[in-house]
């Protein structure tokens, strides 16, 4: 949901309510995206040469390099900008190559977040533009300065496969990059239409294959090694909100390889020469924690809280007038959804050095603009003196986009203790481990929900009432100003009533978000990972007791026609419904896209579920690069699917039970189904297609499982039910 947040000014920053900082209403400057097109010198962008704008740089070596904005966290970010500029700016894409940006909101920002930051599938679609008029007017610059150097008219000269050339003479993009750099910056730029495209709606090689394939080094947080890198690891309270009472670091001290420990109020940190050595010492600290702030309650007795609001009216979000036809049945029902884990590939770590005066963090930063103001306001120096090195991102489905930095902000609590103790600025590489992350790490936000729809006699919805209970994200942080509405948290009701893609009569939501310390973030598809769910199996459960084809059904509502249209579309490609397979359907609009999905589910001989094959259909407007989007959902539908069949995160007297992948199971490779993916050829603007592939899985399946076998899952995951 960080799309959003639209915010006009920067942001300062302040205490959350887990003790890091994040950022409230205060301006400290606005956004100057107007400079983006403009050239700067070599000196400015530390003695590059050739044509260097903060969006390309040509170098004289003939390397197009196209600065990122962006974290690429493996949803192809880095790619799709290179292949907006790369066909606008006519060159070989063998010659176009990545960079990421620095920190700076006033050049970098997204233009749908008001940060420097990459969130809520936003990337392509604040970027369509903007990169291609960048590498428009690159191309116009080159242009201008062939016919400078031959003494042409311009008009006459073209660029095609990186070549510049006037019909009798010809020179690579490197070859005119220093003269393109004191060309005059075109007021403006005539873009490509679409039948002149050339990598756009193609399958543009991967920028970052050939370094993951070879397992390149210095590529991801974990790589980072220099001269003097320490290793950092905290030993954190076991309740959230817990502090420390008491430490006995004695052993500790002892062990090999350690050089420090250091002590603050909610944790301790050990510092030694590698990660392992940090990893034992920590394991070996002896603690007493202060838990009477902390959350104390175990999920059992959350959900009781939960089940008992839902008898109680919420805050209204929609509201609709109620069908006059009378209501002939009604279908009531309630769902439980768990709190999730992220469980990124790449565990949280982050790297720094800080001399007093200036810092540097190393880290796969999701949002530069918050890391490097929290890290400033720790650190206690000016935001222009903090430099964010981004790094590629292994893996991230919202756990790297955090609203208070926390652990930007904790290696700064780290290095300035350790400036304070040592007096030398040495870097700090701060490391998660798999079970510091699980058990105290950011979650979904657990979530229940209550639904209680009509049909007339004719099988028409008259009525759909709709409660939710769960924790709202945004409150409590600085994203509550622009997240949060007459009490309703926006993450929470995303895909619900005006959000939704059906126009169904008397549909009303209201919502209560009751106080946790467990504290929640958006995980991929946020909200809509519940809401499509509850939604889609209701809507099976309407057409069934409607005796209607549930396709049929959900046209009636379906008042969207993009939404109509993937639905037919994923109908059409799917075909009959294999021997021994029963099939379910669910579709759901989610980032400005539309994704349905048919479902082709076994029921084993032991009572568990196989999805043999998912058929998708896609509407994300422009696809700026198919084999991308084809990868994305189903990388996508893969991490919803896993999350359905077996993920839960539970709690016991506040304490989280699960640790690592042998009790918080994802999906096995032998459970990922067959999934082909045909996309619509829209004219539309790009929009998100990083996370709408995940919500439709669950309730296809769902669907799927009911119909085969009776059964009606409406608490999750699968598990619980002896289905995974």
């Amino acid at each position: 949901m960080l799309n959003r947040f639209i915010a006009q000014t920067m942001p300062t920053p302040a205490l959350t309510r887990r003790g890091f900082l994040k950022l409230s209403a205060g301006a400290t400057g606005g956004l100057m995206l107007g400079a983006a097109l403009r050239p700067v010198s070599a000196a400015a962008q530390g003695g590059v040469d050739g044509l260097a704008t903060p969006f390309v740089h040509i170098r004289p070596d003939n390397t197009v390099v196209v600065i990122v904005k962006h974290l690429d966290k493996g949803q192809g970010t880095a790619t799709g900008l290179a292949t907006l500029v790369a066909d606008e700016l006519d060159a070989d894409s063998a010659q176009v190559t990545t960079e990421f940006a620095p920190a700076n909101t006033d050049l970098y920002a997204n233009t749908l977040m008001g940060v420097q930051g990459t969130g809520g599938s936003t990337a392509m679609a604040n970027s369509w533009q903007q990169y291609r008029e960048a590498g428009a007017t690159a191309r116009s610059m080159l242009i201008a300065a062939a016919a400078q150097t031959w003494g042409v008219d311009p008009a006459g000269i073209s660029i095609a496969g990186g070549q510049i050339t006037d019909g009798s003479q010809s020179a690579s993009l490197g070859d005119m990059a220093e003269t393109a750099a004191g060309q005059s910056v075109p007021e403006s730029v005539t873009l490509k239409t679409p039948d002149q495209w050339v990598y756009i709606g193609k399958s543009f090689p991967r920028v970052d294959v050939v370094r993951k394939s070879q397992g390149a080094t210095n590529m991801y947080g974990m790589d980072v090694a220099m001269e003097g890198l320490v290793y950092a690891v905290s030993l954190r309270s076991p309740r959230f909100g817990g502090v420390l009472a008491g430490l006995d670091a004695t052993e500790a001290r002892a062990m090999p390889g350690v050089i420090d420990v250091i002590q603050l109020p909610d944790r301790a940190t050990v510092i030694a020469e590698s990660t392992w050595q940090a990893i034992q010492a920590r394991d070996a600290l002896s603690a007493e924690w202060d838990f009477s702030q902390a959350e104390n309650r175990g999920t059992e007795e959350l959900r009781a809280e939960y089940t008992a609001l839902l008898d109680e009216e919420g805050i209204a979000f929609h509201s609709a007038v109620v069908s006059q036809a009378d209501t002939e049945q009604v279908i009531e029902a309630d769902y439980s959804f768990p709190y999730l884990a992220h469980t990124p590939m790449e565990p949280i770590d982050v790297t720094v050095r800080f001399d007093g005066t200036e810092a540097t963090f190393w880290t796969g930063s999701q949002i530069q603009t918050l890391d490097q103001n929290i890290g400033a306001q720790v650190l206690g120096i000016d935001p222009g003196s903090v430099s964010i090195e981004t790094l590629w991102g292994g893996g991230s489905f919202g756990r790297r986009a955090i609203y208070d930095s926390h652990y930007v902000a904790e290696a700064a609590m780290i290095a300035k203790a350790w400036l304070e103790a040592h007096g030398d600025a040495r870097p700090i590489k701060l490391v998660w481990t798999r079970e510091d992350d699980v058990r105290g790490g950011y979650y979904r936000p657990m979530h229940m929900h209550r639904v209680r729809a009509g049909l007339d006699a004719d099988g028409n919805i008259t009525s759909w009432e709709q409660r939710v209970v769960g924790q709202g994200i945004a409150i409590g942080t600085a994203f509550e100003q622009f997240m949060v509405r007459d009490g309703v948290d926006a993450s929470s009701v995303e895909g619900l009533g005006e959000h939704s893609a059906y126009t169904i009569p008397g549909w009303s939501v209201d919502i209560h978000h009751p106080e946790v310390g467990v504290p929640v973030l958006w995980w991929r598809s946020v909200g809509h990972t519940h809401t499509a769910y509850v939604v889609e199996t209701m809507m099976d459960e309407l057409a069934e007791a409607a005796g209607a084809d549930p396709v049929e059904f959900r046209l009636r509502y379906l008042t969207d026609p993009r939404a109509r249209g993937v639905l037919e579309l994923a109908i059409d490609k799917a075909g009959t419904v294999p021997d021994g397979l029963t099939r379910g359907i669910a579709v759901h609009k989610s980032f400005g896209s539309y994704v349905a999905e048919v479902a082709d589910v076994r029921i084993r001989e032991d009572g568990t579920v196989k999805v043999e094959r998912v058929t998708c259909g896609v509407d994300c407007g422009v696809p700026i690069n198919p084999s991308n989007i084809e990868a994305q959902v189903q990388g996508g539908l893969g991490y919803g699917l896993s999350a359905i069949l077996r993920e839960e995160i539970t709690l016991t007297e506040g304490e989280v039970n699960q640790s690592n992948f042998y009790d918080y199971t994802p999906l096995r490779i032998s459970d990922m189904p067959q999934v082909d993916v045909h996309i619509v050829q829209s004219t539309e603007a790009p929009t998100g297609i990083g996370e709408p592939g995940t919500p439709p899985v669950g309730p296809a399946m769902a669907n799927a499982v009911r119909r085969a076998t009776g059964t009606i899952v409406r608490e999750l995951p699968f598990s619980l039910h002896g289905l995974a």
